[in-house]
């Protein structure tokens, strides 16, 4: 959730889907007479943040084609190649048109952006694998933005932020069973146009990845290199977006295309089961209801889909739960498991900035916020086979946008004893210890500025005390 798949979803809202494939599942959907239990709000007091820069870039492997060694040449409107690095100016993209905000970056980029962490992984003692999002935000705009994960070291004393790794996906082999955009040559890196990687998980010899444009689960080994490419199925049938490959333009202006997922919203989150055996992949917006006529829902509240796949099958079990939105058209950003049968899942609204420089009422200007975030949580949820088919339990939450800085941990961003996360999108979490999570924004170089009006945001990543939250029932 996010790069620009997601600011493209917010610029389209209100079009009309095509044609779903398969109508909603109505078993255990009956509507209820009020909305889901939100839970008990918790505090979350800071510990301490960790800052990775957003200019942090890496450059290409040696063996990867010329077109790679750059990134970002195709970002403007119409899509046609700029070659000249540093010639396109980076401006927030949820920026109102009247005061653009430029996030004082600038595109293309010599080298590939580090940015944009958009899944966790903890490995213990401050050491995290982080998965980079699929570039620049579109198919279209990100054939030259090669898919990665990183090996992270992160010091929440010092603030810092150490990259001791990365590897790059590719696909020798030929598993992925569609073109890609480096088809042709001998190593077959994959690019944003190929995939938009949102989570990931390691288990063995294997890392796991959540996509969003099929959506597809991905199965690499520790090098990255592709094993297999699963098709989604949710009540034992297929999952596609209209970025999936199998997905066509009709032919005739009249006739309609045939997906049953909304652009930008497939797998943006994946748990993973604390025994290693089960996937719990987590759609980012509700399927399209056909019944219905619109988004899945129940009673009220609109709905995702977590589905559950098992890894020694490498196949979806065809169980499924409901996680119910606390307001219509909000996202999620994370889901990370805490135990057997509770997770922690970001959810979030699509503002950014924060209240404490928001702009004067009736003005708005580049130097503030005219629409700051108003929505960013962590929810504990609760399910279990016994509930399939059934809505996960929310237990309770924190509220990102306050959180408590009593010890003055804050390294940027700290007003009036408090921290907020006022980024878009909010795509990290993880638990680190019995009392403590971490958390990190994916900062959508350059087209995020919610900590500060005029400057992309940096990758940041805090510490949080929150006893309370993972100790809830």
């Amino acid at each position: 959730m996010r790069t620009l798949s997601s600011f493209t979803l917010v610029l389209l809202a209100g079009v009309a889907l095509a044609t779903p494939v398969f109508a909603q599942d109505k078993a255990g959907s009956d509507k209820a007479a009020s909305a889901p239990s939100e839970g008990s709000a918790y505090p979350a007091i800071l510990v301490g943040q960790a800052v990775l820069p957003a200019a942090s870039f890496v450059a290409a492997p040696a063996d990867a084609p010329a077109d790679l060694k750059t990134s970002g040449k195709f970002t403007n409107a119409d899509r046609k190649r700029i070659d000249q690095v540093g010639s396109v100016k980076g401006v927030s993209v949820l920026s109102d048109k009247a005061a653009p905000r430029e996030t004082g970056l600038s595109l293309p980029f010599e080298g590939q952006p580090v940015q944009g962490f958009s899944g966790i992984v903890s490995e213990g003692d401050g050491r995290f694998w982080v998965l980079t999002d699929n570039g620049f935000g579109s198919k279209a705009n990100s054939p030259d933005a090669m898919l990665m994960a990183h090996r992270l070291k992160m010091d929440f004393k010092d603030g810092k932020i150490e990259r001791l790794a990365t590897l790059f996906l590719h696909d020798p082999d030929k598993k992925v069973p569609y073109p890609i955009v480096m088809e042709g040559t001998e190593k077959r890196y994959l690019t944003g146009a190929d995939f938009d990687l949102e989570s990931i998980q390691v288990v063995g010899d294997s890392i796991w990845f959540g996509e969003e444009f099929g959506p597809f689960l991905i199965e690499t080994d520790l090098t990255g290199k592709v094993k297999a490419v699963f098709e989604t199925k949710v009540d034992g049938k297929p999952a596609r977006s209209p970025d999936h490959p199998a997905v066509s333009t009709p032919s005739a202006p009249d006739a309609k295309a045939a997906f049953n997922v909304y652009r930008s919203k497939g797998f943006e989150g994946m748990a993973l089961s604390p025994d290693k055996t089960k996937l719990y992949a987590l759609l980012e917006g509700p399927l399209f209801d056909a019944a219905a006529g619109g988004k899945e829902k129940v009673g009220d509240s609109e709905v995702l889909r977590i589905v559950e796949f098992d890894i020694a099958k490498r196949d979806w079990t065809g169980r499924s739960w409901k996680y119910p939105l606390a307001v219509a058209g909000n996202a999620i950003g994370d889901f990370n498991m805490i135990d057997d049968t509770h997770g922690l899942i970001i959810e979030r609204d699509s503002l950014e900035g924060s209240r404490f420089k928001a702009c004067a009422e009736g003005k708005v200007e580049p130097t503030c916020f005219d629409k700051p975030a108003k929505f960013k949580r962590v929810y504990k949820v609760e399910f279990s086979p016994e509930t399939t088919g059934q809505l996960v339990r929310k237990v309770g939450y924190i509220d990102l946008l306050a959180i408590k800085d009593p010890n003055g941990k804050a390294r940027q961003g700290g007003t009036e004893g408090v921290l907020d996360m006022p980024f878009f999108t909010i795509e990290n979490v993880v638990m680190v210890s019995p009392t403590e999570i971490v958390v990190g924004n994916d900062n959508n170089l350059p087209y995020s500025a919610g900590r500060f009006p005029q400057k992309n945001d940096d990758n940041e990543f805090v510490l949080l005390s929150v006893p309370e939250l993972l100790k809830a029932n």
